[in-house]
């Protein structure tokens, strides 16, 4: 499945022709070539050249893209098998999908470093201090201010990749997003990401992938009620149901941590 091209609002065509290298990442389709004119390069090279590239090489086969709205503030809630997740998610969504890397992605030295910026800053990374002892509250800052303005963030509940192959049980950031912003949840499953990017795999490797994304999850019915602890749970539970159901995991109800990664998002 393809990139579905969207219509572009006259705030993206503002947004895309000011000719700045800093063009917004958040809330707005790919660039067509009609809209490219100030686009970086390197979002063009994505759009264009890698993302077709990924889908003729691993073949993901991709299932309910169009449960992602078109507009409006989205979180993608997903689970984590692979370092991989954050590049495939963006690739074959709609619109751009902001997500949290490390900081050290965009303060590489040398060309290799200004590079490895320049793309996971086109993909939409935000990048978030993982040593930092507030780290998990800047996460959800950061998720929030993409929100605020209509856009898109990818959140993986568990808050690290599963070592075991199972689901775990989610962390409340997820739903204090959604219940503070409005957001809807796109519930989304990964399958055979674990195959690509075994852990401790540097590069990846052939293997088939899915990724299905289920019908978007709104809240509203619990307005004003998102400072109730049990709301949060709730919330969260419904959402790894789903996740669970999508990704074909067997679910565990108990947290599942690694030392060197803490936060929702991060790659």
């Amino acid at each position: 499945m393809g990139f579905r091209d969207r219509p572009v609002t006259a705030q993206n065509r503002a947004l895309f022709g000011a000719g700045t290298d800093r063009v917004p990442l958040h809330g707005v389709v790919w660039p067509t070539p009609s809209t490219a004119n100030g686009v970086p390069p390197v979002q063009l090279f994505i759009r264009y050249v890698l993302a077709p590239l990924v889908r003729l090489i691993w073949r993901p086969r991709v299932q309910g893209a169009d449960h992602i709205p078109a507009t409006g503030p989205v979180i993608l809630a997903a689970n984590h098998r692979a370092a991989v997740d954050t590049a495939f998610i963006p690739l074959v969504a709609s619109r751009r999908v902001a997500f949290l890397g490390k900081s050290e992605y965009f303060t590489g030295r040398g060309l290799r470093g200004r590079l490895m910026a320049a793309f996971v800053r086109a993909l939409g990374y935000i990048p978030v201090d993982r040593g930092n002892a507030r780290a998990g509250l800047a996460a959800l800052d950061a998720g929030r201010r993409v929100l605020e303005t209509g856009g898109v963030f990818g959140i993986y509940p568990e808050g690290t990749r599963s070592l075991d192959g199972r689901l775990h049980r989610g962390h409340t950031g997820v739903a204090s997003l959604a219940l503070s912003t409005g957001a809807v949840v796109v519930p989304v499953g990964l399958i055979g990401t674990e195959r690509v990017q075994p852990i401790g795999r540097l590069f990846p490797r052939l293997a088939r992938v899915q990724i299905r994304f289920g019908a978007p999850l709104e809240f509203s019915r619990y307005d004003g009620l998102e400072g109730a602890p049990a709301i949060r749970r709730a919330v969260t539970d419904e959402i790894m149901d789903v996740i669970a159901d999508l990704s074909g995991q067997t679910y565990v109800d108990s947290y599942h941590r690694r030392p060197d990664e803490q936060l929702p998002a991060a790659a």
